[in-house]
């Protein structure tokens, strides 16, 4: 945050109030400067990476909100508001996971006004927790990993008698940087990309501004080793370790296995050795788990067969309330010619309202038409979790009694999570549909009943995205290693579940194999989804290929007006 005057008198003792200040001044300024960078360390070749951009936008956000805090006349009272602040902020998962490490370094320092290399190594670890729970599976060779390394390395460092703040973060720094060189050795879709962690090089660029801030430094901070490690390429000829799993910054996996029971419940008079405990049973019971908390309470949700074994889980734990239990298995109702049936009514409260994410005009239309209210997002611009607060918020003003929010984007999932947490907190009904694409929202967007209530509304949507496959086709921005192959700059890529099956010249060969694998296990409507970069002739190439694929398939075209993927494909 600008406006303090920098110090260049040596080591600092402590972080006081203005150290603080000129270390957000610094990583602000930082994170602009590496948000190119960052966001091309990515896990395909495609042009949507934007973590350097989620989190510099998170960080300049709160910035600008934390600014107005008069009150604030001690360091660990700003890191509190500032990591207030971050949620509100935040955008994509690692901005979510940002604001996550920001509530737990405040936490750990709370107590100490002015923070000595104790606070401050406990404030690191404790952020280093936080950022695991806020992801139901975390995956090392991520964020997570790098946080590990940080935190361990501050602890080790603060044993050593007359510690100084200084050498804390300098510890810190450092294994953080040997960290993230090796995120590529832990996770095969690094290393097949050549690149490392995006989201552990941005916290990377963090802790060197914390470590220059505390040599007494406050001068921009050039590209150093974090900088050097962020433009890194793994060796593409390296093996992966054996059993390493694919993963985007945010450290999760998913199941493709759809669970019986979506259950949702807040918990109460618990801890969080508690809620740890409870994390793990929910991950055993099934997937789609996510745990977020926050001033002893506790939003709590997972898909699992086992309803009844997920909340005796919660009594465990706490006392769980607010419990809502739904099936995800439902008929789904007929979708004619590509058009959504049902519309709102004119009464002034309904049961059911819809906040929808969208990346491209023609998406937005199809979703307001059934009276939901669209938040404009996709790759480079991702929806913040304050924006999404506000639209659940203007959809319950405007007389719905419950509120589904849709992300439809798998970066957006943890902010859309956050914003129905804060949302219900504030006592408005709110459910989160674990979609994430734009095909699995029009999906589950062709289920909804305005008549019904959202908690009924949910069962059906949830049901109808889990039983729909879905692909993309898009051009390579770059040379790189694929899970399809080797690839060059303006090569077709065909992306199936999130993962790179096909490369080739023609984006019409491309489409038709994307096509063909998706129909592999049978399907009945082919879902088109339509970019500003598509080529002529999809249809035709899409319903030929249907009907050599599987006989009696629909096709249904959307023109979805989206960016960076020309063609956007989903089988029900």
């Amino acid at each position: 945050m600008p406006g303090a005057e920098p110090s260049t008198d040596g080591p600092l003792a402590v972080l006081d109030l203005a150290a603080i200040r000129r270390w957000a001044a610094l990583t602000r300024s930082l994170l602009a400067a590496r948000r190119t960078e960052i966001d091309a360390l990515n896990v395909f070749p495609v042009p949507d990476g934007d973590t350097g951009t989620n989190l510099y936008l998170t960080f300049d956000g709160a910035a600008e909100r934390t600014l107005g805090e008069v009150d604030v006349t001690t360091a660990d009272r700003l890191l509190a508001v500032f990591a207030r602040h971050l949620l509100w902020t935040a955008r994509g998962n690692s901005g979510v996971i940002l604001s996550q490490l920001a509530r737990g370094l405040a936490e750990g320092c709370a107590g100490t006004p002015d923070i000595d290399a104790r606070a401050l190594a406990a404030g690191l670890r404790r952020a280093e927790v936080r950022a695991r729970q806020a992801v139901a599976d975390p995956q090392e060779g991520t964020i997570l990993t790098v946080a590990t390394a940080m935190a361990d390395a501050a602890a080790h460092a603060v044993e050593d008698a007359g510690a100084t703040v200084h050498a804390v973060a300098r510890a810190a720094v450092e294994a953080s940087r040997v960290a993230l060189e090796h995120t590529p050795e832990q996770l095969e879709v690094l290393a097949r990309a050549g690149v490392v962690d995006a989201g552990g090089a941005g916290l990377v660029a963090l802790l060197e501004c914390l470590e220059q801030v505390c040599a007494g430094h406050a001068g921009q901070t050039g590209a150093g080793a974090s900088g050097r490690a962020a433009r890194r390429r793994a060796d593409p000829a390296r093996p992966a370790p054996h059993g390493a799993t694919p993963s985007h910054d945010d450290g999760a996996t998913g199941r493709s296995t759809t669970p019986e029971f979506e259950v949702m419940y807040l918990l109460r008079d618990s801890d969080d050795a508690a809620v740890d405990v409870l994390r793990g049973r929910l991950v055993e019971l099934g997937d789609s788990v996510l745990v977020v908390g926050a001033d002893g309470e506790w939003n709590i949700h997972a898909h699992v067969d086992d309803a009844g074994a997920a909340v005796e889980a919660g009594i465990d734990a706490g006392r769980p309330h607010r419990v809502r239990i739904t099936a995800l298995t439902h008929a789904r109702p007929e979708r004619r010619s590509g058009r959504l049936t049902g519309a709102p009514g004119a009464a002034e409260r309904h049961p059911a309202g819809i906040v929808a994410c969208a990346a491209g005009q023609g998406l937005r239309a199809l979703f307001e038409e059934v009276g939901a209210l669209v938040v404009g997002s996709g790759p480079g611009r991702r929806a913040s979790t304050g924006t999404l607060i506000d639209a659940i918020r203007e959809q319950h003003e405007r007389g719905a009694e419950g509120v589904i929010v849709l992300p439809n984007d798998g970066d957006t999932l943890l902010a859309a999570a956050a914003a129905v947490r804060a949302a219900s907190d504030e006592g408005i009904e709110s459910h989160l549909v674990h979609v994430r694409t734009a095909v699995q929202g029009l999906a589950a967007l062709a289920v909804f009943e305005p008549a019904a209530t959202a908690a009924a509304n949910v069962l059906a949507m949830q049901a109808a995205a889990s039983a729909t496959r879905h692909g993309a086709v898009t051009v390579a921005n770059r040379a790189a290693l694929t899970s399809g192959g080797p690839c060059e700059e303006g090569d077709v890529l065909g992306v199936v579940d999130g993962d790179v099956v096909v490369v080739g010249t023609d984006q019409l060969s491309v489409t038709r194999d994307v096509v063909h694998r998706l129909l592999a296990s049978g399907g009945e409507l082919v879902t088109v989804v339509a970019g500003t970069g598509a080529p002529g002739g999809l249809v035709e190439a899409v319903t030929d290929e249907a009907r050599r694929s599987h006989h009696g398939v629909e096709v249904s075209l959307v023109e979805g007006g989206q960016d960076v993927y020309p063609v956007l494909l989903g089988v029900e």
